[in-house]
């Protein structure tokens, strides 16, 4: 591709129906000529050149806006020639002679023609520069076309439409959904019958299957207020709290290592874990939720709860050794403006951490003010783990705890000073008898066990030996492994009340510093200065506050709308913006934009309230809509961008390990919180590592069947089962999940050890609670799986293929039912969702 003058014009845009005859007449008068410019050269200029060859920094150094600046030209010389205009550079370029402009495409005949006879007159044009209206080149500005995109501007409830059928409506939500499907001409799909909704719902709050014995209830149950009793009762169970505290810690990367080539566990990590599943279950204010976890700090109030709430900021990947170090603590908080910027404001700041944002109107100065609230933050660690605790971990324990840790402090240290003095005793008496090169090697106290070895029977007894030895291991262990007090917490610290400088980087490198940089908010939210104020304690600089309040204000056109959409997701499957952590320039358009603002201002007005969002959203007919297609709705919407009828689902990663020890009678859901557990992993998926099984422990049988939320995320060794069913990414935000179609995934449901072993399981359930009975045992297995009672023909099928794993195939009873329950776990009604 040729360039003219060291410059690329931008493309070409046809200007249609202009004739040059008005040009090409030489008897004009020069008027007449700067009325033709006016009218069929500049809209040329303007449309194809002038973006790139205008303003401050021109491309190759051409500027088209005035006479003189054509005549001087740019790098490559003047662009039209006052001597011999036919040999001018512009009549070559446009021509394709020479150089090719435009590169994307020659221009039409009659836009060349008119361009070419206005530079054999001269290039006439009025004199100084001319003013010109072009599209900026490069990334959006700030201005008032982008500070009008939907979700930039202020936040206003919409009135609630006015609908032809509005006997459908059943709250609010539903008139904005049946407005759009009313002028679509669609009609919402018939709601769905109390069986499939009542499993829906259960999965919706708890993440598990309902019983069959709870469905038939609730289908018996003809009270008017029966669907709305079900749904207080799930938002009262502990158990809620474990299943949407999964959602937020995908959005905040939750994992409980360090990734990289150690990957060590983050201490105490699983408070913050356990802090998410209670603010979810006690329905803690957004708001305030966003407080707690970006300053829980520094706010006047705050606790023990508030500071493991800062565990937030340490869940991202560390590297304990750093090819650069400065270089790692910027990619730490790039890692946390990322994070923050998506998971709370819907926008995509770390685009603009090297250059300004090309899709969105966020300048690198603004992604650095936004660093700067962070700036005075301590790195997660320097190098070794010790270094962790000293700069992430955080005493929370109450003053009769530390107390207790004390007095067990003082009585460790007392314990190995007794034990040191009982083994110099013993080692006293052996030294004098030492010569030669074991009295030298005697000064190692490592070696004295197997020095002292050798002088059984001569000076010192076995009796005597066995008892030094025993007194050495606890020694050994006490010093190894000193009492830590249990009350510590993963969190946040700073360097102190004054805050280091930040400047821009230009490519983003800590080694080419610019300008000094403020905190600030993105000028495109039009926002208010921030409000910093240095907390009491002087333990840190308070400019993390001053963001979580600006972030947490009903003001901020985007937190409500972020949250709300994400609350609409987790229970339809996907957003009303389908792009849950982009709501900027380039993020999709919402479908329903009306209904997000009106659910956004219903949030605020309710208190932040997640759980009267779930009552809202629960008691809509939208969202009891069936699932399957209608003709009229699949050939409009395929997609069903208007919600013409429920989207059935795939149960996620830890939905699916979760059901089948709940079918199989084996889930234990009586212990919660607490340090996470180890699924057993084959062996051929630890050898995976580079040090094999390294970092994954054992857990009891009980802890292994606790809900998958308290299942250990190791970075480096993901659980394979929840692996295949696209558990999230803990490298990065993840809003949505992939719902895959693999082998991996059939392969895991019928061969994997853990399928095996707890279909063992569910078999004996079977068997205990059914008897030998087959048609019994079916019915029981196929109810649980499928929470409704099985039809005869489906129990007559599960007889005859445990017969006939029997008779043709040579299995036992005892392995023909345990097959057939590996059948049951592969059912799509099992694993899929109306």
């Amino acid at each position: 591709m040729s360039t003219v003058w060291g410059f690329t014009l931008t493309a070409v845009l046809p200007i249609i129906g202009v004739s040059c005859c008005a040009l090409a007449a030489d008897d004009r008068t020069e008027s007449d000529r700067l009325q033709a410019f006016h009218e069929e050269v500049l809209p040329i200029l303007q449309k194809n050149c002038l973006k790139c060859h205008s303003g401050e920094e021109p491309k190759g150094g051409l500027e088209l806006t005035s006479r003189n600046a054509i005549l001087t030209g740019g790098d490559s010389g003047p662009a039209v020639d006052a001597d011999d205009p036919e040999a001018s550079l512009l009549i070559e370029a446009i021509n394709y002679e020479s150089f090719e402009m435009p590169p994307t495409g020659k221009l039409p005949a009659e836009s060349i023609a008119i361009l070419t006879a206005w530079v054999k007159q001269g290039a006439p044009m009025p004199d100084g520069e001319i003013d010109v209206e072009v599209e900026h080149a490069g990334p959006p500005q700030v201005n008032e076309q982008t500070r009008n995109h939907w979700s930039f501007r202020a936040l206003e409830r919409p009135d609630v439409p006015t609908v032809s059928h509005a006997e459908w409506i059943a709250n609010p939500i539903d008139a904005f959904v049946l407005s759009r499907l009313e002028s679509a001409g669609l009609t919402p799909a018939p709601p769905a019958d109390r069986r499939t909704l009542m499993r829906r719902v259960h999965y919706d709050l708890l993440g598990l299957p309902p019983t069959p014995e709870g469905v038939a209830a609730f289908a018996a149950d003809d009270s008017p207020d029966a669907y709305e009793q079900l749904i207080e009762r799930l938002l009262d169970s502990p158990h809620y709290g474990e299943h949407w505290a999964r959602y937020w810690l995908d959005i905040v990367r939750y994992a409980e290592s360090n990734s990289y080539e150690r990957d060590n566990p983050k201490p105490f990590v699983w408070r913050y874990r356990d802090y998410v599943i209670d603010a979810f279950n006690n329905d803690k204010p957004y708001d305030r939720f966003i407080r707690e976890q970006l300053a829980g700090d520094e706010l006047p109030d705050a606790t023990a709860e508030t500071i493991i709430a800062t565990g937030y900021y340490r869940l991202g990947l560390w590297d304990d050794e750093p090819v650069d170090a400065e270089l790692a603590f910027y990619d730490g908080l790039d890692d946390i403006a990322a994070t923050t910027a998506q998971a709370f404001l819907g926008l995509t700041m770390n685009c603009a951490r090297c250059h300004d944002h090309k899709l969105d109107p966020i300048s690198q100065h603004d992604y650095y003010s936004f660093i700067s609230f962070f700036r005075n933050i301590r790195h997660y660690g320097v190098r070794a783990d010790e270094t962790v605790f000293a700069a992430s971990v955080r005493d929370i324990s109450t003053p009769e705890q530390r107390a207790a840790f004390e007095a067990e402090r003082i009585a460790h240290e007392q314990r190995v000073a007794e034990l040191r003095t009982e083994l110099d005793a013993v080692e006293n008496e052996i030294r004098p008898h030492l010569a030669g090169g074991e009295k030298d090697d005697f000064q190692d106290d490592a070696v004295r066990l197997r020095i002292i070895e050798k002088q059984i029977g001569r000076h010192i007894t076995q009796d005597a030996f066995d008892e030094y030895a025993r007194r050495r291991k606890e020694w050994t262990d006490l010093r190894n492994f000193p009492p830590q007090s249990a009350h510590q917490a993963l969190c946040i610290k700073e360097h102190g009340a004054e805050c280091p400088p930040t400047f821009l980087l230009a490519r983003g490198s800590p080694k080419a510093k610019g300008e000094e940089v403020l905190p600030a908010f993105p000028v495109v939210l039009s926002p208010p200065e921030p409000h910093i104020a240095v907390p009491e304690d002087g333990e840190s600089c308070g400019r993390r506050l001053a963001l979580a309040n600006w972030i947490a204000d009903p003001a901020n056109p985007l937190t409500a709308r972020v949250m709300a959409n994400r609350i609409w997701q987790w229970h339809f499957g996907r957003g009303i913006v389908r792009s849950p952590n982009n709501l900027g320039l380039q993020g999709d358009a919402p479908t329903h934009p009306q209904l997000l603002d009106w659910l956004a201002s219903e949030f605020i007005a309710r208190g932040w309230s997640i759980k009267e969002m779930h009552r809202l959203i629960l008691t809509s007919n939208t969202y009891r809509m069936s699932s399957p297609g209608q003709s009229a709705g699949l050939e409009q919407d395929p997609q069903n961008d208007l919600f013409w009828r429920f989207d059935m689902r795939r149960l996620r990663a830890e939905e699916i390990r979760d059901s089948i020890l709940a079918v199989n009678g084996s889930l234990n859901l009586d212990k919660m919180h607490g340090p996470s557990i180890y699924e057993v992993i084959p062996a051929e998926v630890l050898a995976g590592q580079s040090r094999p099984g390294h970092g994954w422990g054992e857990s009891s049988p009980a802890d292994r069947r606790r809900r998958s939320i308290y299942i250990h995320v190791k970075r480096s060794l993901a659980v394979p089962l929840l692996a295949a069913f696209d558990a999230a990414d803990t490298d990065f935000t993840c809003p949505v999940r992939f719902a895959t179609t693999q082998p991996t995934q059939a392969l895991t449901l019928l061969n994997s050890e853990f399928v095996g072993s707890e279909a063992r399981v569910f078999a004996e359930f079977v068997r205990e609670n059914a008897g030998d009975e087959r048609r019994d045992q079916v019915a029981l297995l196929l109810g649980r799986v499928t929470q409704r009672p099985p039809n005869e023909n489906e129990i007559t099928r599960g007889v005859e293929l445990m017969e006939l794993l029997e008779t043709d195939h040579g299995l036992s009873r005892a392995d023909a039912l345990r097959y057939y329950c590996v059948l049951a776990l592969n059912l799509n009604e099992f694993v899929y969702l109306d």
